[in-house]
């Protein structure tokens, strides 16, 4: 079941824009991530991923057509874009409606095409 984000920022007309929902395995592999950040490198480290992270949902609430499409996933029926994120992390969306929904956050250093793979 995806969890909806409490995100939703204010146009300058004052409606509301996109929505953010995450699905419970990426937001599971964003703080598994962000565990491995504060691990290796410290608090103010994981802090700032994570600071990243919230600033690029705030863009894709706005702008959801920022990221790239992803060519991992161009057999899929959705039209799937991804952001890379501090040049280790990906995070994979995709337009539904009136939401953004994150589809898949994973280190890039890992096999993409099995990444792919197991993303619903």
């Amino acid at each position: 079941m995806e969890r909806e984000s409490c995100m939703r920022e204010k146009t300058r007309y004052g409606r509301s824009s996109m929505k953010i929902i995450w699905h419970p395995r990426a937001e599971k592999e964003k703080d598994i991530i962000a565990d491995y950040i504060r691990w290796r490198f410290g608090d103010k480290h994981m802090e700032e991923f994570m600071q990243e992270v919230d600033k690029i949902a705030q863009m894709l609430m706005s702008s959801p057509n920022i990221g790239k499409i992803d060519p991992l996933y161009a057999h899929r029926v959705k039209t799937y874009r991804s952001v890379v994120i501090n040049g280790l992390s990906k995070m994979v969306y995709y337009i539904d409606g009136d939401s953004v929904r994150i589809a898949a956050f994973w280190d890039t250093r890992r096999e993409p095409k099995r990444q792919a793979a197991q993303t619903e």
